[in-house]
């Protein structure tokens, strides 16, 4: 379905404006069709920049301003260049005699930007005529590391995966005996979780893992109680033993009686064992280690302790707190924050106690033989209410939204609530808040998976109040986000993948190649688009990709095969034509996949009839052809081993379905904790095919 076209598209003026602010005024929908953004969305998006062009006198203005501005500067606030690469053009561009100071990360002074080592350095330059400007320099390798060879991977929401040592919800405990076994025992090659980022404290808490309060610290949530040390020592033994007979209810509901994941429940059980956590004094190792994790992550860590301890008095949305509290660095926060100290350390605690599991599951992983070992997921924003929108709120545009325009796909466009950096303000600071972001995700991950990776290059902004059909895109500098991330990743020795799946601008894919970005392929969505449609054949696939058969977005392989996900659609009133006609385009679909694997020779059948094949025969063949293809990474969603035809999420439901909520379940809906998993003939067989594959080149 085509959008349709706004009635008021912006002027010459205001579009010479809104380029030179990085402000589009068409977007492209699909190949060979433009639409014109609207002139309401384009003023709203240069607002929020700080650029007045609400009159046409105003636009003149701002535009005579800019172009002064541009034409005056020796510098773009932050320069990059690549260590294998000439001169950059901005510093070729300098006038003839100027001089340049670089005072480096690690303390030199020199006179050029030649042989610098990596790191992010300032950088001034004095022109002949006197004008003198300091800028961030980047210093970044060419590319990111990539994978040594090939290797498969498991893929779970860690939520869902429940052993009976969990309290309710799978947890890092979990995640540390998923990885050394699927790496001892499997052969795996990583563990791919979503985002563990903090939620917004409810009740309710958003269960969606990708709208998170704060990107930059993990969610207690997460925690495996026994294992901290001081859980062992707190005295009212009596307290301990109610708190882990409760935690044996709420396990037992959701592995014995099928009841959904009760994240709030989860919460409130573990929050009253960690308060009695934090009344048990620190040895003098282990203060010593708090003490370090405190100076190492500083201000950032104070703030969002603070946050979640001022939430705790006023609510989880910033925006409503008294005045003065909204300011992070005002005298009321000062003084709250005192007041609030013992909560503000409590807070401080669970970001350190998380952190140190986190790193005990890599390690763990890395141990048990993984190469690459957990692969973490970087969420695209933030809550608008939450703990990094408060501290960072000078980063972000006020009175935008993320979202995506329409498409073919969506005639409505999408307006998913998080509000975005500002590309002016990440320059002017040399990105300083993604590059503590990244430092920190790095910290414990052995790979970094980063969700609509397209942001790194323009998002589409939505006006508050407005439509997403409203918007518009805003360009970022792609060029030093991905040295950020090159540099960030490179000092980690970490992986680095790219959702790239949807409508990609063209030269996206290629710039995310040459810095060592893998994208992200999808079976069912790669066919020969721009030839006749059909399945493409597995030689014809990119080298540099994770590969899998379905995400956390997308109806298990199961569903799939056996058309259930059609069936689900129908019975939620999701379908936007017949019944019929979907069944029949699902179909066909999945009957041209099934040809390919046929007759690639990839579907062994063990079914009754001579030829016939099961459903794990067609499980099993599916991953073959990923076996097939040259990916670098082979995903394998660990609900397939054991048949699960739910999805974890279903886009466009919100209490229709319980998405976030599920844990992982057999064919017949049975929920199956990690002990059973780990037992199932059936995910033996078909790691065994991954494993085989692999070893024999297939």
């Amino acid at each position: 379905m085509t959008a349709p076209r706004p009635a008021e598209p912006p002027g010459d003026e205001l579009t010479r404006l809104a380029e030179l602010h990085g402000v589009a005024t068409s977007y492209s929908p699909s190949p060979g069709l433009v639409v014109a953004a609207s002139a309401a969305a384009v003023v709203a998006a240069l607002a929020a920049l700080d650029v007045d062009a609400s009159t046409p006198e105003a636009v003149r203005a701002a535009l005579t301003t800019r172009e002064r501005h541009l034409a005056e500067q020796l510098l773009p606030p932050t320069v990059v260049r690549w260590s294998d690469d000439s001169v950059p053009a901005a510093l070729a561009a300098l006038p003839d005699g100027t001089r340049l100071r670089v005072e480096t990360e690690q303390g030199e002074a020199r006179s050029s930007t030649d042989d610098l080592p990596p790191g992010l350095h300032r950088l001034t330059a004095t022109a002949p005529d006197g004008r003198t400007v300091q800028a961030h320099l980047v210093v970044a390798p060419p590319r990111l590391p990539t994978p040594s060879g090939r290797s498969y991977g498991l893929l779970v929401q860690l939520y869902s995966l429940l052993s009976h040592r969990s309290w309710g919800m799978g947890d890092l405990g979990d995640l540390a005996e998923l990885s050394a076994w699927a790496g001892r025992t499997l052969g795996a090659g990583f563990v791919q979780v979503n985002p563990l980022h903090a939620a917004v404290p409810g009740p309710p808490a958003d269960p969606s893992p990708y709208r998170p309060s704060s990107r930059r610290f993990p969610d207690p949530v997460h925690l495996r109680v026994e294992d901290i040390p001081e859980f062992a020592y707190v005295e009212d033994r009596e307290r301990v033993r109610t708190l882990l007979e409760r935690a044996a209810r709420l396990r037992a509901a959701v592995l014995g009686e099928g009841a959904l994941i009760d994240r709030d429940a989860v919460w409130e059980l573990k929050r009253a064992a960690l308060e009695e956590v934090h009344g048990v004094p620190l040895g003098p190792g282990r203060r010593a280690a708090y003490a370090a994790f405190l100076a190492e992550q500083g201000q950032a860590l104070e703030d969002h302790a603070t946050w979640y301890a001022l939430a705790e008095v006023h609510g989880a949305d910033w925006s409503r707190w008294p005045e003065g509290l909204r300011d992070p660095r005002s005298a009321e926060t000062a003084r709250a924050r005192a007041e609030l100290t013992d909560r503000v350390d409590f807070h401080r605690r669970l970001a350190w106690l998380t952190d140190s599991q986190l790193t005990a599951a890599q390690r763990t992983a890395r141990e048990a033989g993984m190469p690459i070992g957990v692969v973490h997921d970087l969420a695209v924003g933030v809550h608008p209410g939450g703990a990094d929108a408060w501290a960072q709120q000078d980063h972000l545009a006020a009175g935008m939204s993320v979202g995506a325009p329409p498409d073919a796909f969506n005639a409505r466009g999408q307006d998913w609530g998080l509000p975005p950096w500002r590309p002016d303000r990440l320059a002017a600071s040399g990105y300083a808040p993604f590059r503590r972001l990244l430092r920190a995700l790095f910290r414990y991950a052995g790979a970094l998976r980063i969700d609509h990776v397209m942001g790194l290059f323009r998002l589409w902004w939505v006006p508050q109040g407005r439509p997403p059909t409203e918007g518009t895109y805003v360009r970022y500098d792609a060029e030093a986000m991905l040295a950020i991330l090159v540099l960030e990743a490179s000092r980690a020795g970490s992986v680095v993948i790219g959702e790239d799946l949807g409508t990609v601008e063209p030269g996206v894919r290629e710039t995310l190649d040459r810095r060592g970005v893998l994208g992200t392929s999808v079976l069912w969505f790669e066919r020969d688009w721009d030839g006749d449609g059909r399945p493409l054949p597995p030689e014809r696939w990119r080298a540099d990709c994770l590969a899998t058969a379905t995400t956390h977005d997308l109806p298990p392989t199961a569903a799939r095969l056996t058309g259930e996900h059609v069936e689900l659609r129908h019975r939620l009133g999701l379908l936007t034509r017949p019944l019929s006609e979907e069944r029949a385009e699902a179909a066909a679909d999945t009957s041209e996949w099934l040809a390919l694997l046929t007759e690639l020779s990839l579907l062994h059948g063990t079914g009754d009839a001579p030829g016939a094949s099961t459903e794990e025969d067609r499980i099993q063949a599916v991953h073959r052809f990923l076996l097939r293809t040259p990916a670098r990474m082979i995903g394998l969603w660990l609900p397939d081993t054991v048949g699960d035809r739910r999805p974890q999420n279903l886009p466009g439901t919100w209490d229709q379905y319980p998405n976030w909520r599920l844990p992982v379940a057999d064919a017949e809906g049975r929920p199956v904790a990690l002990e059973e998993l780990a037992a199932s003939p059936r995910l033996h067989a078909l790691t065994q095919v991954l494993r085989d594959g692999l070893s024999t080149g297939a």
